[in-house]
């Protein structure tokens, strides 16, 4: 993970755009500088503030500990003394964000990129791109717009027999790396519903249950990630003992998708039976597998799911099915 000090001090961004990636308004910013001076941000020649990638990444970090029910002094001065020891803390990825950022690049750019990369095995090039995109772009945009597409690329590349298999596993390796990080720089929320979240049994390919995990992470749930092909006995043993909210499995074949409706039959039985929700690019090519399957379908993309998702947790607990 990307450390505070891994960022640019090019000064280039306006507060409105800060604002757009960091969610803190402008009248609480300059309050932030005036009383404590977390930042002293560079003059343009209209004298208007401009923010370095460094300064965004010290406001995410410094929002995430507010967000936390720490004082705003006392996160300022744990940066402070952390800093004075030669301790530079990890930096916050951006969340979902309503406003536009400001850039020249659009995602797809970004998207083919970021497949030229991976298919020739550029680690350092790949780490880059999506450092710069996640300092231009929110999340979801991330996530759909320039993960997704060099990823689907690089599938349909190597059915064709334009790359090797290596070339695929190391795209999704690398892939799976950076999520994995996404998730874990994300707080957990203890108050929060609780969802576990993974594969169908049999189910190999994560990249999309994981992406999914950070976005619903980032969002304020708290995520349990469980990786690929979960034993179907053991994790309603688990649920019986945790008593999640919600267990929701992605499916990407037939026959994984398929492993979800013994899934939901031994689900439903629990005394605290949770809510059931699935989805995966299988369902988008065959809906009438949802007939099988009693439970949640969550939509044909990761924003109807997220939409979804928080109907059905908003429902009062004897709508729960």
């Amino acid at each position: 993970m990307a450390t505070i000090i891994d960022y640019s001090e090019e000064p280039k961004f306006t507060i409105k755009t800060v604002f757009a990636q960091t969610g803190i308004r402008p009248v609480t910013l300059r309050a932030w500088e005036r009383r404590y001076e977390v930042l002293n941000p560079h003059r343009s020649n209209n004298r208007y503030r401009l923010y370095s990638e460094r300064d965004v990444a010290i406001l995410r970090w410094i929002k995430s500990r507010v967000d936390n029910d720490i004082s705003i002094s006392s996160a300022v001065q744990e940066l402070r003394s952390m800093l004075k020891t030669g301790i530079f803390p990890e930096a916050i990825p951006t969340g979902p964000t309503t406003l536009p950022v400001q850039r020249d690049t659009p995602p797809s750019q970004y998207a083919r990129q970021l497949y030229q990369a991976l298919i020739a095995h550029d680690e350092s090039r790949a780490s880059d791109l999506l450092r710069e995109a996640q300092a231009l772009f929110d999340l979801n945009t991330i996530c759909v717009n320039v993960i997704t597409p060099a990823l689907v690329d690089i599938g349909k590349d190597w059915y064709n027999g334009k790359i090797r298999i290596t070339t695929e596993h190391f795209a999704s390796a690398l892939i799976r790396g950076k999520l994995l990080a996404l998730l874990q720089a994300y707080p957990t929320k203890r108050s929060a519903a609780y969802l576990l979240v993974g594969c169908a049994p049999t189910e190999q390919h994560e990249v999309s249950s994981l992406m999914f995990s950070v976005m619903l992470r980032a969002a304020g749930y708290r995520v349990e990630y469980l990786g690929a092909d979960i034993p179907i006995d053991d994790l309603v043993d688990y649920a019986a003992e945790e008593h999640p909210d919600m267990v929701i499995l992605v499916a990407s074949m037939e026959e994984s998708a398929l492993e979800l409706k013994r899934v939901q039959e031994k689900l439903g039985k629990l005394r605290q039976a949770p809510l059931f929700g699935y989805g995966g690019q299988i369902f988008n090519q065959k809906p009438e597998l949802k007939k099988a399957i009693a439970g949640h379908f969550l939509g044909e993309s990761m924003e109807q799911a997220l939409q979804d998702l928080r109907s059905l947790l908003n429902r009062p607990k004897t709508a729960h099915s």
